[in-house]
């Protein structure tokens, strides 16, 4: 008997010293918490049908208070999605949204929020990462890739047609084994063509990746960026950023083509021409994010401009590209010169790609006929980077495309060269400029687009990707 209520006596103990230690875990401050061991908050089952971001502030807008008290890429909330091809048909991964902190371009606290996708089957630890960004180019938070990504989404049939066509790059990561980073970089207020945030976001959602266990990617990961058109310009700014806002990362390549290196050249390409439509939504973008721009066109934008500002403000890109072209958008600035003015030149020197060197190799290509954004201007930058002797980029100009070709036929060679990088493989000294008659010549490019368009289309039929 007494053998028994000293036993007793003995677990209740035990009991009492594991009640304490949970309850000072639990309760211990997060200042405390080991850096390479972040705790995170729980993970939220999926939903059914996802919510655009304008239906979900929860999660896509917590309180300032909350995102201020984070660090950058510090996760302040997670949930499992369902990830679909054009918003139907289901992709067999494990996926989840992160909502993050990161900062503006005046170094404000921001909330942000990212995709994150990781292949079946077994991987090295850690998992190699590939951050995608994808081009938005739209002005409303339903366009965004976070939601247009997803199973029932309504975005790719409103508009969104760009994020599910990008998608299919992303997935050539998945089905290799490596986990893939899609950031929604225009951030909450969908600051379209905002270079500076959007390279922020997109550091910041890989900060939040890799410390997001259950993806598999650590801390000292090797990344790699890849980005297009509207996706170049994050690409891009973070490359030139890493080095002073997240240097722990170990980002080990960037590719960017179409690559908007110049805002003020392609405004000035685009007017009274085609493209203007999409241009002006660029603009209706930027004001969001620089203070000074936006109240410029408060004051001095025309009646018609101030009707086309609210009319193209609700649109994914397929209207903002469609919606009124051949509009004369210097001419609906009351100014002798609006690029001269001081918000547009200050803006317009901000989001110029080349201050800064990338610490890491570059893939650049570009259409010789593009009529979205200026080859002069990816010219200038390659010429800007390789000034310095340190500069480690290979450039190419694809003569028999156009800017939506162009990413079809570079977009592969510009995954297989990331994907070197990925593995280890050095890459190519100095900077090397080549004209091309076709980029689908690049070795083992045409495999690669018909293995990953294969494989795509065996998920269709619930293939798992990366098995």
């Amino acid at each position: 008997m007494r053998t028994r209520r000293l036993t007793g006596r003995i677990v209740r103990l035990g009991l009492l010293s594991i009640s304490t230690v949970t309850i000072a875990a639990l309760t211990a401050s997060p200042a405390q918490a080991d850096p390479a061991d972040p705790v995170l908050p729980p993970i939220q089952p999926a939903r059914i049908l996802p919510l655009p971001p304008e239906l979900d502030p929860g999660f896509y807008n917590p309180p300032a208070e909350v995102v201020a008290a984070a660090a950058p890429g510090e996760i302040i909330a997670a949930r499992q999605v369902n990830i679909a091809n054009f918003g139907l048909i289901p992709l067999n991964v494990d996926a989840w949204q992160v909502s993050y902190r990161s900062n503006n371009s005046r170094d404000e606290a921001i909330a942000a929020v990212a995709t994150l996708l990781k292949p079946r089957g077994v991987a090295p630890t850690p998992r190699k990462l590939l951050s995608v960004q994808i081009a938005e180019d739209s002005t409303a938070g339903y366009c965004s890739p976070s939601y247009a990504l997803q199973q029932f989404s309504v975005a790719p049939f409103v508009g969104q047609i760009v994020a599910p066509a990008e998608f299919l790059f992303a997935q050539a990561a998945l089905q290799k084994g490596d986990a893939v980073v899609i950031p929604d970089h225009q951030g909450p207020n969908s600051a379209y063509a905002a270079g500076p945030l959007a390279g922020r976001i997109t550091l910041d959602g890989i900060r939040a990746a890799t410390s997001f266990a259950p993806l598999g990617v650590g801390a000292g990961a090797p990344v790699a960026m890849y980005g297009y058109s509207g996706g170049s310009m994050p690409t891009m700014h973070a490359a030139e950023l890493r080095k002073t806002y997240a240097p722990e990362l170990n980002i080990v390549g960037a590719a960017s083509g179409g690559t908007g290196a110049d805002l003020g050249a392609a405004l000035l390409m685009a007017n009274n021409q085609a493209t203007s439509g999409l241009v002006l939504g660029a603009v209706l973008g930027l004001a969001r994010e620089y203070p000074d721009f936006n109240a410029l066109l408060d004051r001095k934008l025309d009646p018609v401009g101030q009707l086309l500002r609210a009319v193209k403000a609700p649109f994914c890109v397929q209207y903002q590209s469609a919606l009124l072209p051949f509009l004369n958008i210097t001419g609906m600035i009351n100014s002798p010169d609006p690029l001269r003015e001081p918000a547009v030149q200050a803006m317009l020197d901000d989001t110029r790609l080349g201050k800064s060197l990338p610490d890491m190799p570059v893939f650049m290509w570009h259409s010789k006929w593009d009529e979205i954004l200026p080859l002069a201007s990816a010219d200038q930058l390659v010429d800007t980077y390789c000034q310095d002797p340190k500069a480690q980029v290979t450039y190419t100009r694809d003569w028999a495309s156009e800017h939506i070709v162009a990413e079809v036929v570079g977009g592969p060679a510009a995954l297989l060269w990331l994907f070197d990088r990925l593995d280890g493989v050095p890459a190519q000294a100095g900077c090397s400029t080549t004209d091309s008659p076709s980029m689908l010549g690049t070795p083992g490019e045409l495999q690669t687009l018909g293995d990953t368009l294969g494989e795509t289309l065996a998920s269709f039929f619930g293939k798992p990707i990366g098995a």
